[in-house]
C-alpha cells in the first residue's frame, strides 16, 4: 500500500502570473484521414528519435501514410521540424514510444486496423519492422496501447486495446473486441486475452497505490459497449483479474476516450483525468484500496460544452495532456476535443481546452485567450518543450485538417526543471519509477508511465514548473524500488540523471 514519504504542504498565494499565450507555427502539414474505422484513433508519438535532446514527432495518419518530423528548432526559437521517411505504414491508428530491446535507441509501438507492428528505432530516426519472439499480431482494429516492466523482465510486458471487432456480423454495437495482454518469459511472448473487453480507447498502467506493482486502467467507450460494460482496473496478476466491490472499485460509465494520470492537486495521492463524450471525469483517489471518486464539479474541470463558437452541444474530449504551462508550480490540463465525425448529437464546433490551475486547486478555462481554441476535430496531442526554452509548447493531431503545432510565449513565466532518468540493462527509462522533487510549497509527485493519453504519448524528459524557487531537492524511486540519494539543483536546466547505485550521474545538457 502506498505510505506517505514526505510532508506535504499547503500550496500559499505566490506572485500573479501572466495569463498563458500560444503562438501557432509554419510545420510541414500532415492530418490523420479516412472513414469509420479512423473517427477514432489518431495519435501523436513524441520522443527523441536521433539523441539530440530535441523532441521529435510521428503521427499516426489513417487513411494517409504517418509523419516522422524531425525537430531542428534552435533554443528559444521558433518550433521547426522537417519531415523524415518512415518505412511504407497503412491504416495507422496510433502510436507509442518505446525501448524495447534496451539499446537506449527508441521504437515505436504501431497501432493499426490490421495487424499491429514494431518499428525497430536505430538512434537517428530511421525505422525498421521486426517481430517479437513468439508473438504474431492478429487482425485487429487497436485503439490504446501501455506497457510495463515487471519484476526483473528484461522485456516489457504489452497491452493493446482493440476496439469494436469487425469480423462480427451482429456489430457494430455490443460487437467489442477482446484485448491482448503479452508478456516475457526470456526472450519469448505469451499471449493472455483480457476478457471481457469494452471497446477501449485509451489504457495505462500504472502503480497508482506504489505497492510495487503496476495496475492496468482501461478507458472505454460506452457508445459501442452500450450495456454491461463499465470502466476497467486490472490486477495484472496470474492469470489478470479484474478489481471489483469487494475492492472498492467503484463502477463508471463514460464515453471514455483518453486517460491521464498525476498527483495533479500536490497532495501526495495519484488523481486520474478521463476524457469522455459529455463532461471529463477527473477522479481522486481516496487512498482506501480501489477506491476513486468523481471531483470534476467541485474543481471546474468538467469542460462538458463548448466556451466559443457558438455551438451549445456537448463536447466530445480526446488526448489529455497534463503539464504545467505557466511554471507557477501547479499542473494545468489540456483536452483535444472534436465530433467523431457528424455526430448531430454532439458540438461541431467544439474548440480545444486549457484548463488552468488556480491557487485553491480549481481551474478555469484559458483556451480562447491562449489562442489555442482550435475548431477542427481534434485527436492525439502532448504538451512538450520543442525548442528547449522551459516552456511547455503544444502539437495536436486533426482528423482530416492539417497538424497544428503552438509555441509557448507566456510572458513572465515561473522557474523549471527538466528531468529525464535513465538506468542501465533493462528498462532504460525507468518506466514505472517516480521521480519526487521538493520546491518552496513541498512535494511535487510524478510517475514514469509509457500509455494512456489517446492513440499516443510523450516519452522524454519531466518537466517541473516552480513558481519563483531558487532551488530544489529530489531523487528517484527506480522500478525496483531502490531509492536514489537526494539530489540539489538549480533552477531553469535540463538534467538527464543516470542510476549510479544509490546515487546519481547528473549531466545538464
Amino acid at each position: 500500500m502506498w505510505v506517505k514519504t514526505t510532508a506535504i504542504i499547503t500550496l500559499v498565494a505566490g506572485p500573479a502570473f501572466a495569463a498563458p499565450t500560444f503562438e501557432a507555427q509554419s510545420v510541414p502539414q500532415h492530418a490523420y484521414t479516412g472513414g469509420w474505422e479512423h473517427y477514432v484513433g489518431g495519435g501523436l508519438a513524441v520522443f527523441d528519435c536521433d539523441n539530440d535532446d530535441r523532441l521529435d514527432l510521428v503521427a499516426a495518419g489513417g487513411e494517409s501514410p504517418p509523419a516522422l518530423w524531425r525537430n531542428i528548432s534552435a533554443n528559444g526559437g521558433m518550433v521547426r521540424f522537417e519531415t523524415k521517411p518512415l518505412p511504407e505504414l497503412t491504416a495507422t491508428t496510433g502510436v507509442y514510444p518505446i525501448d524495447i530491446n534496451n539499446d537506449r535507441a527508441l521504437d515505436l509501438v504501431v497501432l493499426r486496423v490490421g495487424p499491429d507492428m514494431i518499428l525497430r528505432g536505430d538512434g537517428a530516426c530511421s525505422f525498421t519492422p521486426i517481430d517479437l519472439e513468439g508473438v504474431t499480431f492478429e487482425d485487429k482494429w487497436s485503439t490504446s496501447f501501455s506497457a510495463t516492466w515487471e519484476s526483473s523482465n528484461a522485456l516489457p510486458t504489452l497491452a493493446f486495446g482493440h476496439y469494436v471487432d469487425r469480423m462480427d456480423p451482429e456489430g457494430p454495437f455490443e460487437a467489442c473486441d477482446t484485448n491482448l495482454l503479452l508478456r516475457p518469459s526470456g526472450e519469448t511472448y505469451s499471449a493472455t486475452t483480457l476478457a471481457p473487453g469494452f471497446c477501449p480507447l485509451s489504457m495505462l498502467f500504472s502503480d497508482w497505490d506504489r505497492d510495487g506493482s503496476a495496475d492496468l486502467r482501461v478507458s472505454n467507450d460506452r457508445h459501442y459497449y452500450v450495456s454491461g460494460g463499465s470502466e476497467q482496473l486490472w490486477d495484472i496478476t496470474t492469470p489478470p483479474r479484474l478489481y471489483g466491490e469487494d475492492d472498492g472499485w467503484l463502477t463508471h460509465k463514460v464515453w471514455g476516450m483518453g486517460i491521464a494520470s498525476r498527483d495533479i492537486d500536490r497532495n501526495g495521492l495519484v488523481d486520474v483525468f478521463l476524457s469522455s463524450m459529455g463532461d471529463q471525469r477527473l477522479q481522486e483517489w481516496t487512498g482506501e484500496t480501489a477506491g476513486f471518486k468523481d471531483v470534476s464539479f467541485k474543481r471546474g474541470t468538467t469542460a462538458h460544452k463548448p466556451y466559443t463558437g457558438g455551438d451549445g452541444r456537448p463536447s466530445t474530449g480526446w488526448h489529455i495532456s497534463l503539464g504545467d504551462v505557466q511554471n507557477d508550480g501547479m499542473d494545468d490540463v489540456f483536452i483535444a476535443k472534436g465530433n467523431v465525425q457528424q455526430m448531430p448529437g454532439m458540438a461541431i464546433e467544439d474548440p480545444n481546452n486549457l484548463l488552468v490551475q488556480n491557487e485553491d486547486a480549481t481551474f478555469s478555462e484559458a483556451g480562447l485567450e491562449a489562442g489555442i481554441a482550435s475548431l477542427h476535430r481534434s485527436r492525439g496531442a502532448a504538451l512538450a518543450d520543442f525548442n528547449a526554452d522551459g516552456l511547455l509548447d503544444l502539437a495536436v493531431v486533426n482528423r482530416i485538417a492539417p497538424l497544428e503545432v503552438y509555441r509557448n510565449t507566456t510572458q513572465d513565466a515561473g522557474n523549471w526543471l527538466s528531468i529525464e532518468p535513465r538506468q542501465q540493462g533493462a528498462n532504460t527509462r525507468a518506466i514505472g519509477g517516480w521521480i519526487e522533487l521538493m520546491d518552496d510549497y513541498g512535494l511535487q509527485l510524478r510517475e514514469i508511465t509509457l500509455g494512456g493519453g489517446h492513440a499516443g504519448g510523450l516519452l522524454g524528459p519531466q518537466h517541473f514548473g516552480l513558481d519563483q524557487a531558487e532551488g530544489v531537492s529530489f531523487r528517484i524511486i527506480w522500478p525496483d524500488g531502490a531509492h536514489s540519494e537526494w539530489a540539489k539543483a538549480k533552477p531553469n536546466q535540463r538534467l538527464q540523471v543516470i542510476r549510479s547505485g544509490d546515487a546519481l550521474d547528473i549531466f545538464p545538457y
